[in-house]
């Protein structure tokens, strides 16, 4: 049993062995710092001016879908329109405006608002926990088992490093639970709620407050999402109580579904590597840059869907550039494919069903014993 335990650790170094020398890498990480430089020195008011369009399109939508919900009594084609405008306005809130915004990539705008300091989205997730966790954890130990804790959100086994246990059966139907409430899940995972609430702590792991303020923050958050959502807009439109109710909660629940499918495609498809703490230990920076596209993968498609998916379609250039305003990332991914080619490096990038396939394909595969969990669960 240690041998075949052997063996498998010895398969994993020499698939990791297979990565440029560090020499190379020092030229690689070179090379996308300067494309960095580049584009940091093109942003400045044009930059400025499109996140507050974009806000403006995100109130203005808002405003027309709530309006729309309540004319729903007119003719069902109003409620219709309603919920996709209400719902449009939560996915540009979330993804091109709060995601962005929160990493600190407007900060530079010295806006009272628009900074990761202050904003707060419309989503059952607290922010700060979000940015806690989110923006040090995931972002530093991308795909690492054991540190980076959005691999599977501790929900889904996604890779032959993690043991397959009888539960995992049921992975596929657990998969539709969390993208139908995908912000709940986010709220809780980021709270690293199995840490506050059933006290499962890392040995090594300090939060930097209190379990009592991670508990606060979120069923304060909570509340106050609940009650704008499902009790204040519909008691406002009390005469439509029901359909306004109703028109907020598909609207979430359209929004969640997107969320959780980009946010999926770009971390999950075919193709994506795990590593080991071992292996990136004392990581320059050349290292840093090979795991993360490594770790990630991209969607092609026009200027809309990226601005609909946050610019999380190009995932590639968010882990490599998490405080670049994320309109620049498009004419960024094609330099960065080219760097990639320059030095062999695998980048995956592909269409939104190529991609979702993928994602839907690892669920199901990791959800059966493999050939080599099989190993691990005998070594």
């Amino acid at each position: 049993m240690n041998m075949q335990a052997t063996e498998l650790n010895k398969q994993d170094s020499q698939k990791w062995a297979s990565r440029p020398d560090d020499e190379t890498l020092n030229h690689f990480a070179q090379d996308l710092n300067e494309l960095r430089e580049r584009t940091m020195e093109k942003v400045g008011s044009d930059d400025a001016k499109y996140i507050r369009n974009v806000i403006r399109v995100q109130r203005l939508s808002e405003i027309a879908g709530r309006i729309l919900i309540v004319l729903g009594f007119l003719h069902p084609a109003y409620w219709i329109l309603g919920v996709l405008a209400l719902a449009t306005a939560k996915i540009l809130d979330n993804m091109e405006i709060g995601h962005n915004v929160m990493h600190g990539q407007y900060d530079w705008m010295n806006d009272p608002n628009i900074n990761s300091r202050n904003f707060e989205w419309d989503n059952a997730g607290d922010s700060g926990s979000w940015k806690r966790y989110h923006n040090y954890d995931h972002h530093t130990y991308t795909n690492i088992i054991g540190k980076d804790r959005d691999f599977g959100y501790g929900l889904l086994r996604l890779s032959d490093d993690t043991r397959w246990k009888p539960k995992n059966v049921w992975q596929f139907f657990v998969y539709i639970a969390l993208c139908l409430n995908f912000q709940w899940g986010v709220a809780y995972h980021e709270l690293a709620g199995e840490r506050v609430f059933f006290k499962k702590s890392r040995k090594a792991s300090k939060l930097p407050v209190t379990r009592e303020q991670l508990k606060f923050a979120f069923f304060n958050k909570a509340a106050r999402q609940l009650f704008k959502d499902y009790i204040f807009w519909p008691l406002v439109c009390f005469p439509v109580f029901l359909q306004v109710f109703l028109g907020n909660l598909v609207a979430n629940l359209l929004r969640d579904i997107w969320t959780n499918t980009i946010i999926f495609c770009g971390h999950f498809t075919d193709g994506i590597h795990t590593f080991k703490e071992s292996q990136c230990k004392n990581e320059t920076q050349g290292q840093w840059f090979y795991r993360q596209i490594l770790g990630s993968s991209n969607l092609e498609g026009s200027r809309l869907f990226h601005i609909m998916t946050g610019h999380l379609s190009c995932q590639v250039e968010h882990h490599l550039f998490p405080d670049v305003p994320a309109k620049h990332y498009p004419q960024m991914a094609e330099e960065v494919r080219a760097i990639c080619a320059k030095y062999k490096v695998p980048y995956n990038s592909a269409g939104f069903f190529k991609q979702y396939f993928s994602v839907v394909k690892r669920i199901v595969k990791y959800s059966f014993p493999t050939k080599k969990s099989s190993r691990l669960a005998s070594a």
